[in-house]
């Protein structure tokens, strides 16, 4: 096999130099969209898979704006059966809070806490959530990076 053969059948790895250089930004409208399958979506940006060059251990992933956080949908009724628990390690610290709740006292925090779920959990993923941006109303202050709308098929 010559070598020119050889060097034709070699595999893509992305640097973190080539991935950094080419990082876009996406801005998404969460009115009305079910809570799961758009942070599914978010988190498949964040991570980089949407590209060809996608590498699993390298940060590749482009950064993802979430406006109208506080209008996402939940389906069926989770809004009161679906609870955020925590625990303050102190005897008796258990706590839940309804879903209804969670979202007038923190807008973004189900989507944030969703698409965190769904990100490696390691450095490389606390790296990756870090490209997230939600917000509760329909305004930002990334226009100077000139997001693109993302297309979501839900």
């Amino acid at each position: 096999m010559s070598a020119v053969a050889a060097a034709s059948h070699r595999t893509f790895v992305a640097t973190t130099a080539s991935a950094a250089a080419d990082r876009a930004w996406f801005v998404v409208d969460a009115t009305d969209k079910p809570l799961g399958r758009l942070a599914s979506e978010i988190a498949k940006v964040l991570r980089g898979k949407h590209k060809p060059t996608f590498t699993p251990h390298e940060d590749a992933g482009d950064f993802v704006v979430v406006v109208n956080a506080d209008k996402i949908r939940l389906t069926g009724n989770k809004l009161e059966n679906k609870f955020y628990y925590h625990h303050s390690a102190i005897p008796g610290g258990f706590k839940a809070e309804a879903y209804r709740d969670l979202l007038a006292r923190k807008p973004t925090f189900p989507i944030e806490k969703a698409v965190k779920g769904m990100l490696p959990k390691n450095v490389l993923g606390r790296q990756m959530f870090t490209k997230l941006k939600a917000y509760a109303t329909p305004d930002h202050p990334h226009a100077a990076q000139k997001p693109q709308p993302l297309t979501v098929n839900l």
